[in-house]
């Protein structure tokens, strides 16, 4: 377990040196505008889990509500979210897949239709380390849900990566690798079987 947070913290320590001088810190309405500029995205990400171990994948998004991180082996694990429903699909267990309501997610901020960040007490912490800006956001209505990190550069304004952090106290960290925008993504990516939820219409 040490080994694999010794290469956590490289990794966070990799990601910080390769960052752009300072800057200041980005304000609330540019990071919405550059969030709401996009519908789809694909790229690479690397996941430092709470208990240290790190899987690398790729993600496509499809904004509003999907989501789709694929892991590479030896992980045999697959996350979807359809617009409704997050569903788990773990190769090794033998449970069959799980679902949890997307909306009772942190995540689903940042994959719903229009981000505003400016909406009263959904940003409870807005901050620059002279690098980086970093947004902590929950939903509003139900902060019980948990919160979620969000890291940005500038110049251009870019996502780097996201810290969940969920009702139960654990932390998972998406480090994202360079997002291509504006890509062709087919719903069929976003089907959850065996949980009865389908693909989920366009709104």
């Amino acid at each position: 377990m040490t080994n694999f947070r010794l290469l956590a913290a490289a990794l966070l320590l990799t990601f910080a040196s390769s960052l752009p001088a300072a800057a200041q810190k980005l304000p609330l309405n540019e990071l919405s505008r550059y969030l709401n500029s996009f519908q789809t995205a694909s790229g690479a990400f690397t996941q430092v889990n709470d208990d240290g171990t790190i899987s690398e994948g790729r993600i496509l998004i499809k904004r509003p509500g999907r989501v789709r991180f694929e892991y590479k082996p030896p992980e045999d694990m697959l996350v979807v979210a359809d617009g409704d429903t997050v569903g788990i699909i773990d190769g090794k267990s033998n449970e069959g897949p799980q679902g949890y309501p997307l909306n009772q997610t942190p995540l689903s901020i940042i994959l719903a239709r229009n981000v505003d960040f400016s909406r009263a007490r959904m940003v409870t912490d807005h901050s620059s380390d002279g690098t980086t800006t970093t947004v902590r956001a929950q939903d509003p209505k139900n902060p019980d849900y948990g919160s979620i990190d969000l890291v940005f550069t500038s110049n251009p304004t870019e996502l780097r990566q996201w810290v969940i952090n969920d009702s139960g106290g654990s932390r998972t960290t998406v480090i994202l690798g360079d997002l291509t925008t504006g890509v062709s993504i087919s719903n069929d990516n976003f089907v959850i079987l065996g949980i009865g939820t389908g693909s989920r219409p366009e709104r």
